[in-house]
């Protein structure tokens, strides 16, 4: 709650410094990338993920444009530690200090920047802002779920389609060959495989935490229902009070009570074979291979109601992040001449997903050729690539957080606990949240 409120109130701070502060920049403080001179080069600040896969793939990245942009140089670093990336973001946004460019900004984040006015909106700053959308195969990906207010002012960078892993040496014992796609095949698998207080058939994400709201419930209200939004962000309405998220909450209802998963914290679950099976991003595939090497398993869509439409795709959450460009920048077209030198050429994304197993935004993943030889060596990474035109981003609205934090105080937690009926726990948090919603207008 305190974490909360501290984002809260810096968000605060910078929109009030923001509107203060609001004066054009001097044209003399504009330089363009074809006025600077090797003698005076400009120096751009981009900050990227404290991850250590991306940091190594950055210094490459930036170590090959100083290389050949002398005229241009950028001053790399992760983005310094601090509670969340958000808040250290928006202390320097507040202070005068943030950098030119950034990455590891998910969408509820970015439109919080946009709603002060702290990110610069590309399609409108630059004309070529939707030639390089349809260079890097990601337009209708951008259209479908990035515009805010009528305008675009994040370049994606990677896209997760959530993905359930089942153990296969489970699955085996249950006597199944093929891992769960239903609600019923979780429930068949329970009766099969449950030890009570000690084996369970699957795990939930934590109801503590407002962003597991993303790859608990929101993932599989995705799945039950191909997609469709949670929230009216322009009405502020609640939109999955409905037979998909009612779905959902009696699913995991039926899970608890039946003891087919944990109400406790386990440690490494899914590998020490406590449970059979979780929601995982493809992060989790390298250091799993790393630390448990003999662990097996299979990746699928996550679980859907047995009434689902057979032969459909099924949809999920996307944990996607990508670039900016703050407003704060001096030097907006020398800014936009990197973005758009990273975002154009392929073998940046080809190097990306070497490097990191998470899937560039990109529509051409499982058609490019490019990208074969390594979806043939890693077949796990391609099961997620398969999935990134079937996801879907969280909701712009600045409310994440909050949005967020009821859902798993007035809904996901008393269905863990099993101190609310699957109806009042949805009566309840579309209350909280349509009352949030409607002071914060």
């Amino acid at each position: 709650m305190r974490r909360l409120s501290v984002f809260l109130a810096l968000f605060a701070v910078l929109s009030l410094l923001v509107a203060a502060c609001a004066v054009p920049a001097p044209p003399a403080a504009q330089t363009g990338p074809e006025e600077a001179s090797a003698e005076e080069a400009v120096t751009l600040t981009f900050w990227t993920a404290p991850n250590p896969l991306q940091e190594a793939f950055w210094k490459e990245v930036v170590d090959e444009w100083n290389a050949t942009h002398p005229a241009i140089q950028i001053d790399w670093q992760v983005i310094p530690a601090g509670a969340s990336s958000e808040e250290v973001l928006l202390t320097a946004i507040a202070t005068g200090t943030a950098p030119d460019i950034s990455t590891n900004i998910f969408s509820g984040f970015a439109a919080q920047l946009v709603s002060s006015g702290a990110i610069v909106p590309l399609d409108e700053q630059f004309p070529d802002f939707w030639e390089l959308a349809e260079t890097r195969k990601m337009r209708s990906i951008l259209e479908k779920g990035w515009g805010y207010q009528g305008h675009y002012y994040v370049l994606p960078l990677y896209n997760n389609p959530m993905r359930y892993w089942w153990g296969t040496a489970l699955l085996n014992e249950a006597g199944m060959d093929e891992p769960p796609l239903t609600y019923g095949d979780v429930k068949a698998l329970c009766e099969a495989i449950k030890i009570p207080g000690e084996r369970y058939a699957i795990m939930f994400p934590s109801p503590k935490n407002w962003w597991d709201r993303w790859f608990g419930f929101l993932t599989l209200y995705y799945a039950a229902s191909q997609g469709a939004p949670y929230l009216d962000v322009e009405k502020g309405e609640v939109l999955f009070d409905n037979e998909y998220g009612m779905a959902v909450l009696n699913f995991m209802n039926d899970m608890f009570r039946n003891e087919c998963a944990p109400t406790e914290s386990l440690a490494n679950p899914l590998e020490n074979g406590l449970v059979a099976g979780s929601v995982r991003g493809p992060w989790s595939i390298i250091p799993t291979a790393e630390k448990f090497p003999d662990f097996e398993y299979v990746v699928t869509t996550p679980p859907v109601p047995d009434a689902y439409p057979k032969g459909q795709p099924v949809y999920t959450f996307a944990d996607t992040k990508g670039m900016v460009l703050f407003a704060q920048s001096r030097n907006k077209e020398a800014a936009w001449e990197f973005m758009k030198w990273y975002f154009s050429d392929v073998q940046h994304d080809v190097s990306w997903l070497e490097a990191t197993n998470l899937p560039p935004v990109r529509e051409d993943l499982t058609t490019n050729s490019l990208f074969a030889e390594y979806f043939d060596a890693n077949p796990k990474v391609k099961a997620y690539a398969e999935g990134v035109p079937y996801s879907v981003p969280p909701a712009l609205t600045p409310a994440t957080i909050e949005v967020q934090r009821l859902m798993g105080r007035e809904m996901i937690e008393p269905i863990w606990f099993g101190t609310k009926t699957p109806e009042q726990a949805m009566a309840d948090a579309v209350k909280a949240i349509e009352d949030y919603l409607a002071l914060s207008k």
